[in-house]
């Protein structure tokens, strides 16, 4: 069995024992089954990594020896922050989990005009927190030791207005530039992809107006989580680290 890598919320210090949070504990008991002894990876998000071992396991518990810190860093030299229209069912969540294997740096999921999803604050903020711990999951899969920051829930014409140095892209079937003939920046890109429904054409002229710039990826008509994913592919694959 490969070594597990688990998420620990906590400062880790070498040569200390900790308890595990009790979603891992869970994990570790009664899922992997893992014993006393057994090899784990954490990480915190400070972006190192740290070997330790299990010492106690019990039914609802379990608490583990740091030996060692590693510097291990699997970070894209691309910053992008993706803004995502909220979908409905499990495409939000899927487009989440891929863009953070993939090694977007922030997300931000957005209301628009053809947003399907309809919730008080109170499911937000579950909704916000269920994408959390997606987020977690996915960089306890893929490597990483860096936590992709999850911004709250905001309008799509609050978060087109933010200052940023980043190049500002929306993707859009239509458009006449390919993503391939772009200069991105240094500080990178600031990725805006719609729901289901697209974006409407009054969105569009108003994301224009503020300096996002549409660009395609070929001349078929993507779903939502399709285009997210086909997006930050190619951007890595031209600028980062694909």
């Amino acid at each position: 069995m490969r070594i597990p890598r688990i998420y620990h919320p906590d400062l880790l210090i070498v040569d200390r024992t900790i308890d595990l949070t009790p979603d891992a504990a869970n994990h570790i008991v009664s899922v992997l089954r893992l014993s006393e002894g057994h090899p784990l990876v954490l990480f915190n998000g400070d972006g190192n990594e740290y070997s330790a071992e299990l010492v106690s396991v019990k039914k609802r518990q379990a608490s583990a020896l740091v030996d060692a810190k590693l510097s291990i860093s699997v970070e894209s030299g691309l910053n992008i922050h993706l803004g995502q229209g909220v979908s409905r069912g499990d495409r939000m969540d899927f487009a989440i989990q891929k863009a953070v294997e993939l090694g977007v740096t922030e997300i931000t999921p957005l209301i628009t005009e053809r947003c399907g999803v309809k919730l008080s604050a109170e499911r937000w903020e579950k909704k916000s927190i269920q994408w959390q711990k997606l987020i977690i999951s996915a960089c306890e899969q893929c490597g990483r030791n860096q936590i992709p920051i999850l911004h709250p829930c905001m309008s799509i014409h609050d978060w087109t207005r933010q200052s940023t140095n980043q190049l500002r892209l929306t993707l859009h079937p239509k458009a006449d530039k390919s993503i391939k003939d772009l200069a991105i920046p240094p500080a990178g890109v600031k990725l805006l992809i719609g729901p289901e429904g697209g974006f409407s054409e009054t969105e569009i002229y108003a994301t224009e107006q503020v300096g996002f710039q549409t660009v395609q990826l070929g001349p078929r008509v993507l779903r939502t989580e399709t285009a997210a994913i086909a997006t930050i592919a190619v951007l890595q694959a031209i600028h980062g680290d694909l």
